[in-house]
């Protein structure tokens, strides 16, 4: 079998896990967070119930609406390629589309992209609020993406992300070096933000002054809504797997074999089950951000993603 094809069946396989268990991650982390809270909670399987109910509902869409369905479609699609460029299982690549940083950050703005678009296609006040308030964000989380993983490329010599997990993996004592623990906070923060949870976001609320993303999606229904929510659930697996890899890189697969592709799906499981609890473990403590001191925080991620690229040079 070629290297192309293995390739193309490690990423089919990699997609195909991340599809069937982002929503079983989110819903162990309401279920963590429930628990904390002292409620019973609805579940680990609570989100596919959801996303069953609603894939059997016609999407209601208000009047002058432009895009009808498209933009819920084109977010999923940029979740998936987000997901299938990733080295969350292996280290190969694509040959046609490489694991680049800059074409990953480039995947990642499609999806923000879309689904600021979304929130301002229905025309509302709410969804205007939201697209705005998200694209701020946006515009102070990609450049510390850039950065953080930047400075993790600079041992390196490239910016593909695989080579960069590939040398983790080849020299460990790297995964402990200051660079790499300043890069990966900053990273975790931008990540956090980006996809919308505590203290930058709560998903879990509906009230105006401190909505982000719920209010872009609150015109949105039935399958729509769904595509959305699945959309949204898949990002947020794949950074968080991300982050997971290359803060403990190990599992990956380097060189297949039917038994090292079986630990890693295992190890990259257990990895996101860990994180995703441990954030909303930490989800009951925290408090929402005032809005104007989001962009603090966001800022104090960038400093250190910087003061990692000034170590990175200096320790070269």
């Amino acid at each position: 079998m070629s290297a192309t094809v293995t390739t193309m069946l490690l990423v089919a396989v990699q997609c195909g896990l991340l599809l069937a268990l982002a929503p079983v991650r989110v819903g162990l982390m309401r279920q963590v967070r429930a628990r904390l809270e002292g409620r019973a909670g609805a579940g680990v399987l609570q989100p596919w119930r959801d996303l069953a109910k609603l894939a059997r509902k016609e999407p209601l869409r208000a009047p002058g609406v432009r895009f009808g369905g498209a933009l819920p479609v084109l977010l999923m699609g940029a979740s998936l390629l987000l997901v299938a460029l990733l080295p969350l299982l292996q280290t190969a690549t694509l040959v046609a589309v490489p694991d680049d940083l800059f074409v990953v950050v480039s995947v990642l703005l499609l999806g923000t992209v879309a689904i600021a678009l979304l929130g301002l296609d229905s025309g509302t006040a709410f969804g205007g609020m939201g697209a705005s308030r998200h694209m701020t964000v946006a515009a102070l989380v990609e450049p510390t993406i850039l950065v953080a993983v930047y400075a993790l490329s600079i041992p390196v010599g490239t910016s593909n992300l695989s080579a960069i997990v590939s040398a983790r993996l080849d020299h460990p004592a790297t995964v402990v070096a200051p660079v790499s623990l300043l890069a990966l906070v900053a990273l975790f923060i931008v990540v956090i933000a980006e996809t919308g949870r505590l203290p930058v976001d709560n998903p879990s609320t509906h009230l105006e002054l401190t909505m982000i993303h719920e209010a872009m999606i609150l015109e949105s229904s039935g399958r729509d809504l769904g595509w959305v929510e699945y959309a949204s659930w898949l990002r947020l697996g794949a950074l968080l797997a991300l982050v997971a890899n290359l803060a403990a890189p190990w599992g990956v697969v380097q060189h297949l074999h039917v038994l090292a592709v079986l630990i890693a799906m295992v190890a990259l499981v257990l990895k996101v089950a860990v994180l995703g609890a441990a954030i909303a473990s930490g989800e009951v403590f925290l408090a929402k951000l005032r809005l104007f001191r989001v962009p603090e925080l966001l800022a104090g991620s960038f400093v250190l993603a910087f003061l990692a690229v000034t170590a990175s040079y200096l320790t070269v």
